[in-house]
């Protein structure tokens, strides 16, 4: 009976040891990663974006990130921009002026060309300057306000027809042209001094025509400054044509071979960004072309063409917007015996050294217009000319100029 009664409620129990045993867990159906497949598509789809459409102004870098474009741009592969059309055609001519041989002249001349507001205050030290060496240079003159007073003949009649110039205007570049366009009609002139009714020159004659007419090289100042007188001054307006990482600065006054004048002359493209986005004023900042576009233009076209430095003395140690102004009380013996000797130089906003060949750096000295009166009043064209002449005559005949 009992055995009976148990095989009876042998089923029962057993129900019952199933439902106090540990069940087999069942499990649903995984959920795919659906979110992580949206976020690198995303990611994805952006990158490739930015990629065949970079951002064209500084400001569309920083909309996902602080640190801008650079780190984007630092591994993603470079873009190649297609060029314009107007591009195109300006490389074209530019390129072949630059690898046509030179025209060779049995007679080779300096231009020598004065950008001036009017007469000549140092007339007479260029004329001792010019005296003896006559075929072998030529003068001309854009004077913006009113016709000069000529004291020496090689001046006379050497004015060219001018247009109004305001500093710091595209306007110097105007002026700058029109030298380089009346100066490039004589095929014997082939280098190109411009120089301001405020320079003199620091060597004599012969020196400073074999310094500059057996080189192969442009004088042209251009270097980097990363700071608000410098690359500060760019314009987004600028691009595509010119990216900030080629805007550079530089002195004006300039000396450049045949070759660089006709590509300067050639050049409509780039000078039009200049003149239209680099002036006074423009986005908040003051931008002067005349320091921007031929330092920019040469440095984005012909880099290896030009030294990066002028050989007209300008002082930029005190990094203002303007270089240093020589006034009275600075012209002495010894300011013009260090300037004269100088055989390195350094651009103080980036530390690069130019002119670190074995021979002078500077031909000529600039002043600034306003300290010219006073100069004169005190005697510096007799006193600068003089000491010059007192070098030349301690020098035996034939002697080397090293000094």
């Amino acid at each position: 009976m009992k055995l009976s009664k148990a095989w009876r409620l042998g089923p029962l129990g057993m129900k019952e040891m199933q439902h106090m045993l540990p069940q087999h867990r069942h499990r649903g159906q995984l959920k795919k990663p659906t979110w992580i497949i949206v976020l690198v598509s995303m990611v994805c789809m952006f990158l490739a974006v930015a990629y065949i459409y970079p951002p064209q102004t500084s400001s569309a870098c920083f909309i996902f990130s602080a640190s801008g474009c650079q780190t984007i741009s630092s591994w993603l592969p470079p873009s190649v921009r297609e060029l314009s059309d107007d591009e195109i055609a300006s490389r074209v001519v530019i390129s072949n002026i630059l690898n046509t041989p030179p025209m060779e002249s049995k007679n080779p001349k300096i231009a020598f060309m004065f950008l001036t507001v009017g007469s000549l205050p140092f007339e007479k030290l260029w004329d001792k300057f010019f005296q003896g060496h006559e075929g072998r240079f030529s003068v001309y003159i854009h004077a913006s306000r009113k016709k000069p007073v000529h004291s020496s003949s090689y001046f006379v009649n050497r004015e060219i027809r001018s247009g109004k110039v305001e500093w710091g205007t595209v306007s110097m570049v105007e002026a700058e042209k029109r030298l380089l366009a009346n100066a490039l009609k004589d095929p014997d002139n082939q280098h190109f001094v411009l120089l301001s009714d405020s320079c003199v020159p620091l060597r004599d004659f012969d020196y400073v025509y074999n310094y500059l007419m057996y080189t192969n090289i442009s004088f042209i100042d251009s270097f980097s400054d990363p700071g608000p007188h410098g690359s500060g001054r760019y314009s987004d307006h600028m691009l595509p044509e010119v990216e900030k990482k080629y805007f550079r600065k530089g002195a004006q006054w300039f000396t450049m071979k045949r070759q660089h004048a006709l590509v300067v002359m050639a050049d409509s493209l780039y000078y039009s960004k200049f003149r239209d986005y680099c002036k006074p004023g423009m986005d908040g900042r003051n931008c002067y072309a005349d320091e921007h576009y031929l330092p920019t233009f040469f440095h984005m076209h012909d880099p290896n063409g030009i030294a990066n430095w002028s050989v007209t003395h300008v002082d930029w140690s005190e990094r203002k917007w303007h270089p240093k102004s020589y006034e009275k009380k600075d012209i002495s013996e010894q300011l013009l015996k260090n300037i004269t000797s100088i055989m390195e130089s350094v651009h103080v906003t980036s530390e690069e050294k130019v002119c670190t060949i074995d021979i002078i750096c500077y031909l000529f000295m600039w002043f600034r217009q306003l300290p010219v009166v006073k100069l004169i009043a005190f005697g510096a064209e007799e006193y600068i000319w003089g000491r010059f002449e007192l070098i030349v005559k301690k020098k035996g005949k034939g002697e080397k100029d090293t000094m």
